[in-house]
């Protein structure tokens, strides 16, 4: 499995590693509202740093093998673009939440960021 993430372009390597990292993420700050609505914020709190090492596990390499061949401002509207990706579909199937068309205006929004940040 290693070699054929290696096997990939280092973007895509990055991309992939920052996704699953996102998914993480995603649950670490948000997955308790669902989850552990009831309990104390501290229970919350330490639930979700648990679940953010899994994150931080992935998504420090994913900046590291990122960095061979992108800018940091591009890791990062990368990471925006994919946190957007990752988030709407958990607001809407995960919590429950109704689909927005500000949603579709934030994901243009990021279009033009990442135009902006990966133009020659």
């Amino acid at each position: 499995m290693n070699s054929l993430i290696q096997s990939l372009p280092i973007p895509m390597q990055s991309a992939l590693l920052l996704v699953a990292s996102n998914v993480f993420m995603t649950f670490a700050w948000y997955g308790h509202l669902k989850n552990m609505a009831s309990k104390p914020w501290f229970f919350a709190a330490f639930a979700s740093w648990g679940i953010a090492l899994f994150e931080y596990l992935l998504q420090v390499p994913a900046n590291r093998v990122g960095a061979q061949t992108m800018t940091v401002g591009q890791l990062k509207v990368m990471q925006e673009v994919i946190s957007l990706s990752v988030f709407v579909p958990f607001a809407v199937f995960y919590l429950g939440q109704p689909f927005k068309l500000d949603y579709i205006w934030a994901a243009l929004c990021l279009v033009g960021a990442a135009y902006f940040m990966f133009r020659a």
